[in-house]
């Protein structure tokens, strides 16, 4: 049995980027349906930050981190879809990509195209496997189509960039908001066609104003609590509001009455790991995503990068909201 050390990072308990501590691990070979990746860049995201605040409970200890790129070290039986040797990225429950070398579940380990990086690799696929499943699979009754209008919140975010420049390959007429103009100013660089700085706009009466009074077809949400409310006021009558996220909190109970009024409307709450859930739904999704990237249609910012060891400053960053686009951790 081949056994190796690899650092990673950990909690023993829920709380702030304090809780992050630097580890050394013992990593063995994989089992039946499992590979051993190392890792040669990892992706943060703000599911991270649910999982070490408590938001989202787990089992302590935990190592975190869930989205990482690197070389396929070993396969275990029952693994026909990757080799040693293969350049590979994953978006995976269990969490624990926060690390140089790791056993983990191959159902959801895709091959990598050789013309990715495996920092674009590390960055995209949490983010960019959302937005594929926002805009082809969560859609309102009818589908969406080229000339409709979606609201997208934290638009100049990792998963709001993708989206933006996905929802303009699809003919769609996104309207983004952001906290800042100059995150506005990156969605509209993005392919958004409306931005809203919803720190000095009122975003509801500007998507009134941008859509002649119609509303949009669909909100997806990231944000929660700050933005529920007049989310649901932006949407035409049979309109979707999608949530995936809850940066500003968690959303309040409401009455599913007040949907009737509303516009007959669709309410869903969304996670990525219910759409990959099989190995051909994840290659159906990740084949998308990099025909996506390697046509030109996404291209993917790294806008911050952090080294392994100051994932405490990483996480203050990106819950303080001074972060664009995507950010890596790296190994080196």
């Amino acid at each position: 049995m081949t056994q190796t050390t690899s650092r990673a990072i950990r909690i023993d308990q829920h709380g702030g980027p304090e809780q992050l501590k630097m580890v050394t691990v013992t990593v063995g070979d994989p089992g039946p349906g499992e590979i051993r990746i190392r890792h040669h860049a990892v992706g943060l995201n703000f599911i991270d930050v649910y999982q070490r605040s408590g938001l989202y409970p787990m089992s302590l200890p935990q190592q975190l981190g869930m989205e990482a790129a690197g070389v396929v070290e070993a396969v275990g039986e029952g693994v026909t879809h990757l080799q040693l040797g293969d350049r590979a990225a994953y978006a995976s429950q269990p969490p624990g990509s926060y690390c140089e070398l790791r056993v983990m579940p191959a159902k959801t380990v895709c091959k990598l195209p050789d013309a990715i990086a495996f920092e674009t690799g590390a960055a995209m696929m949490l983010k960019g496997l959302t937005a594929q499943y926002l805009l082809k699979r969560t859609q309102p009754q009818g589908g969406l189509h080229p000339g409709d209008f979606v609201l997208f919140h934290a638009a100049a975010g990792g998963v709001g960039l993708i989206a933006c420049q996905w929802a303009r390959a699809m003919g769609l007429r996104l309207i983004g908001t952001a906290g800042s103009d100059r995150k506005c100013a990156l969605a509209l660089d993005n392919g958004a066609e409306f931005a809203i700085n919803y720190a000095t706009e009122d975003f509801l009466v500007r998507v009134r104003e941008i859509t002649g009074g119609k509303g949009v077809r669909a909100v997806y949400d990231s944000v929660g609590k700050d933005t529920w409310d007049k989310s649901l006021d932006c949407l035409a009558p049979f309109g979707l509001m999608a949530s995936f996220g809850n940066a500003s909190g968690p959303v309040a109970p409401f009455a599913p009455g007040i949907l009737g009024p509303k516009g007959s409307l669709y309410v869903t709450r969304q996670t990525l790991f219910t759409h990959i859930a099989t190995r051909e739904s994840t290659q159906a999704m990740a084949d998308d995503l990099f025909d996506a990237v390697t046509s030109g249609k996404v291209k993917i910012h790294i806008d911050q990068r952090y080294k392994l060891e100051d994932v405490q400053q990483a996480h203050r960053d990106l819950e303080a909201r001074k972060t664009t686009g995507c950010t890596v951790l790296t190994l080196s």
